[in-house]
């Protein structure tokens, strides 16, 4: 992978985790759904700062889209970081237990941080409920399960590492 999966265009990282190659795979898929999910959550937010709310409110909101844009921008590191940590997985096949398992160990903190980050994002749609742009309530909604089944998927992840 010498292109960053992060910046192809979309069409290109779906060819290529649809290659018959180890990586990326589940892991780098579930890092880019929560990254979607986050996205999805900065977009309500912008969209609703500024729309007859309180100065309280908007600066809530603002403070929201700061971290949905946090978490997104880690959540798209995490693609990379999950397609690289398994690499070394494979690389470590047919090498010693002790270096499989290293290899193991350390592609399993990744889907961890994906879980917490997405657990962390799932936080901020409360607040857009109540207070966002109610047209745009299904966006919320919908990232709201982009971030379950990536944290879903990371918990499989670390049950199979």
């Amino acid at each position: 992978m010498a292109k960053r999966l992060k910046n192809h265009t979309l069409d290109q990282y779906l060819t290529v985790l649809a290659k018959k190659e180890p990586t990326p795979g589940g892991g780098s898929a579930a890092a880019m759904t929560a990254a979607m999910g986050a996205a999805l959550l900065a977009m309500v937010t912008r969209y609703s700062i500024g729309k007859g709310h309180s100065k309280t409110v908007d600066n809530k909101l603002r403070r929201h889209l700061t971290k949905a844009e946090e978490l997104r921008k880690k959540l798209t590191e995490l693609v990379d970081r999950d397609a690289e940590a398994y690499q070394q997985v494979v690389k470590a096949r047919g090498q010693t237990a002790a270096r499989r398992r290293a290899a193991e160990r350390a592609a399993a903190k990744v889907p961890g941080e994906v879980g917490r980050l997405c657990y962390q994002a799932v936080q901020l749609a409360p607040y857009l409920v109540e207070k966002g742009n109610k047209y745009l309530l299904s966006d919320v909604e919908i990232a709201v399960e982009m971030l379950k089944s990536a944290y879903n998927s990371a918990l499989v992840l670390q049950h199979h590492h």
